[in-house]
């Protein structure tokens, strides 16, 4: 089994996490794993329960951010690794006094065997985030640490004020974070191809999900989970043969504008062995691990919101441009680092 994405929501009371994570459990035959702790209410309807929460886990402390090294994330997130359960995804819902930055760090650094980070989903109130939250001279430490930023309730402000609004907003978390994505919604809807692999992919790795992302072409995608919520493009690629390491890596490193997420295998020749590996993207977090021999690389899957698809592509292509003869020592070295950083 694949390691499994560990998506931290967070987000100031009532901004609209409960909504978006009801949103997300929403989604055909998809398997998730939730962690809760005490102090937050989570109102997940009963319906959206069955079948689709597998050991719905709860942590006592309070704050998840605040928790001691043994204060049951680690615990949790072992009980929804079991490999009977088949997750593809764990999403930590936090209270709204937890820290992203904090957050961030606990899942990074957890010690549990087939995870990795998935991201954190910071959920902000469109109608009261710059008199509660955003107040100061600088903009808060929170909007560095966010991967994906949900402005919610736009419906709640006049149709004149939503588009500056996202204008302000983004130029503050620019300050902070040059890469986020700023998305709008009404009632927390987002994509989940945004988040994690839509179950129902018939790859081998159980990493690449094409049954909501494939469209005309083969290598061009649009997630249409429902059509009440923005939808996520998708570019997707293959190829042949072995490719430089260094280039997957400047891709993820410095992904095209609007790219969210990134995964796929490649193939990789040093010293006349062909190695494979799984590659992921999400927000700033690169995560590479050497992939099963039953891996069939190359592919790669380029996922965000409003996306040049033409440009993507084309980077996508010459990523995956077949490498003659061994690839570049430093190019491995760099490879090998993340994979090493990535255990």
């Amino acid at each position: 089994m694949s390691d499994i994405p560990v998506i931290a929501l967070t987000g100031y009371l009532g901004a609209g996490k409960t909504s978006l994570l009801n949103h997300v459990l929403r989604t055909p035959r998809a398997r998730l794993g939730v962690i809760i702790n005490d102090f937050g209410a989570l109102n997940v309807d009963a319906g959206l329960v069955t079948g689709q929460i597998d050991e719905p886990a709860s942590i006592t402390g309070g704050c998840v951010c605040c928790l001691p090294d043994n204060g049951g994330l680690d615990e949790a997130l072992t009980k929804l690794t079991d490999p009977r359960l088949d997750l593809d995804a764990i999403i930590v819902e936090t209270s709204g006094l937890a820290d992203p930055v904090a957050v961030a760090q606990l899942i990074r650094f957890s010690g549990v065997d087939g995870v990795r980070p998935g991201g954190i989903v910071d959920v902000i109130d469109a109608t009261t985030h710059f008199d509660v939250v955003d107040r100061d001279a600088r903009p808060p430490a929170r909007y560095a640490a966010a991967s994906l930023i949900v402005v919610n309730k736009m419906d709640q402000l006049p149709e004149g004020d939503r588009q500056p609004l996202l204008e302000r907003l983004e130029q503050r978390v620019r300050e902070r974070n040059p890469h986020a994505p700023v998305v709008g919604t009404i009632g927390a809807r987002i994509d989940p191809a945004l988040l994690y692999d839509l179950p129902g992919s018939d790859d081998e790795l159980g990493q690449l999900s094409f049954r909501e992302l494939l469209f005309d072409a083969p290598d061009e995608a649009h997630a249409h989970a429902d059509d009440d919520h923005a939808h996520a493009d998708a570019v997707t690629v293959t190829g042949s043969g072995c490719i430089d390491p260094g280039k997957i890596l400047d891709l993820l490193e410095n992904p095209p504008s609007g790219v969210y997420r990134v995964k796929g295998t490649i193939a990789v020749r040093y010293r006349s062995t062909v190695r494979p590996y799984v590659v992921h993207l999400v927000g700033p977090s690169i995560h590479v691990s050497t992939a099963p021999a039953s891996a069939t690389p190359n592919s790669l899957v380029a996922i965000g919101m409003d996306l040049d698809v033409e440009h993507v592509r084309a980077v996508l292509h010459d990523t995956l441009a077949p490498c003659d003869g061994n690839a570049p020592a430093g190019a491995i070295r760099r490879l090998q680092r993340y994979r090493r950083l990535s255990l």
